[in-house]
């Protein structure tokens, strides 16, 4: 099945600046991306930034690159502008792999993308994990995704969801199992895209500041699969980065 990746590559961050060219194990962040998607099997990967520097140093390695402009409100309304400028239609597929997230396994990358091809009501597809401890459920850090019975989301929250109205014991309850942690890895139907690029944002999406809020709010259905693999450790810090690049050099 043929599909798209799109990495948003943004060189500001307030907490690790030039956050994309920061030197893991020998390359650049936004080269191990690339090359985590390159193992999805995908049809064609492009990077997608609004920085000279970044633009250089992926075509310093042979990659897509497309420039788009720094005002964007949201990733997803940063790939409506990839998808206009390239020309996808609307019924292509394209996955959101994050410009941060060098250990991201090819196999879940390709998993969300065959998750949205296979559930053709849904406008997103995305990927949980089951909640392992108490300090992963009440970390605000932590997005937590209730689904319905066939698997689709009820609701994102960074709030511990579901809550046991009685006695919630999260090292004990049995209920446990229930609590899902969502994994920010997205696949859109290019068609959807230009919808959420029109969308009002809404209350929730802002008090939670989840932006796959906004598409519920608006009637969208979104597929939440369980991860074949775990996500690998994403980078926001830069001891975010030494972590990361030791996992690199031990592999």
């Amino acid at each position: 099945m043929k599909f798209h990746v799109a990495i948003p590559s943004r060189f500001g961050s307030s907490r690790l600046p030039g956050k994309p060219l920061v030197d893991l194990a020998g390359k650049p962040m936004v080269r191990h991306v690339f090359e985590r998607a390159q193992e999805s099997g995908v049809g064609d990967i492009v990077i997608a930034t609004d920085d000279d520097r970044v633009r250089e140093a992926a075509e310093s390695f042979g990659a897509t690159v497309c420039m788009t402009a720094a005002t964007h409100r949201s990733g997803s309304d940063r790939l409506a502008e990839v998808a206009e400028r390239l020309g996808w239609a609307d019924d292509d597929i394209v996955v959101n792999l994050q410009g941060d997230e060098p250990l991201t396994p090819g196999r879940i990358v390709r998993q969300v993308a065959d998750d949205l091809a296979e559930h053709p009501d849904a406008s997103i597809a995305t990927l949980c994990t089951p909640i392992q401890s108490a300090t992963q459920l009440f970390d605000p850090h932590v997005v937590k995704v209730v689904r319905d019975s066939e698997h689709y989301a009820l609701y994102f929250s960074r709030a511990a969801i579901p809550w046991e109205r009685d006695a919630f014991d999260v090292e004990t309850h049995p209920e446990v199992k229930a609590c899902f942690r969502h994994i920010g890895l997205y696949a859109y139907r290019v068609g959807f895209l230009r919808r959420f690029a029109t969308m009002e944002p809404c209350t929730v999406e802002l008090l939670e500041q989840l932006e796959q809020l906004r598409a519920l709010y608006h009637g969208e259905r979104i597929y939440v699969g369980e991860a074949v693999e775990a996500p690998g450790h994403g980078v926001d810090t830069p001891e975010d980065a030494r972590t990361v690049e030791a996992l690199l050099r031990a592999r």
